[in-house]
């Protein structure tokens, strides 16, 4: 199958100071709108705009992350969140439970609608939402994870308009 000019594009981000520029080639997987409390105390907001990709997509084209690690209160795996030591600005995670792929905070692309244009996106972690969070219509959404620790697949929900919590 030949490639088409999206699938060799490249995207470009970088952290608040310009410290840390990174480069993720091709579309991302998916979207994922994630409203757990981790994410929301992560981001300081009330959801994380988190784009996937392949792990391989991913370059650091200048400067070095530092890196923090926790243990995820609901998979207990790791979380690896790679951030700029100079401005703080949180840039892209991996998971062990998920170790093919990097989150990045969708913020930190350069054009994050021009990068996940296309991309299917979902909601997780609904129940975690706090109060007036509006979720949208027509896009599957999960009250927590959408599978189980053991791998197993957990069926979405849909609203049919948009649902405040």
């Amino acid at each position: 199958m030949p490639e088409t000019p999206s699938s060799k594009e490249a995207h470009r981000g970088r952290c608040l100071c310009g410290e840390v520029k990174y480069t993720v080639h091709g579309p991302p997987i998916r979207v994922t709108i994630c409203y757990c409390t981790f994410c929301q105390r992560a981001t300081g907001s009330t959801y994380l705009f988190e784009p996937i990709w392949p792990a391989d997509a991913l370059s650091i084209v200048e400067g070095k992350p530092k890196i923090y690690s926790t243990i995820s209160a609901g998979s207990g795996k790791e979380i690896i969140i790679s951030f700029c030591d100079r401005c703080g600005t949180k840039l892209f995670q991996h998971f062990e439970r998920f170790g093919n792929v990097v989150g990045l905070y969708g913020g930190t692309l350069d054009d994050p609608a021009r990068a996940t244009e296309g991309a299917e996106r979902f909601c997780i972690f609904i129940d975690e939402a706090p109060k007036g969070a509006i979720i949208p219509a027509g896009v599957n959404v999960w009250r927590r994870h959408r599978v189980t620790n053991d791998g197993e697949a957990i069926a979405p929900v849909m609203f049919d308009h948009p649902h405040a919590i």
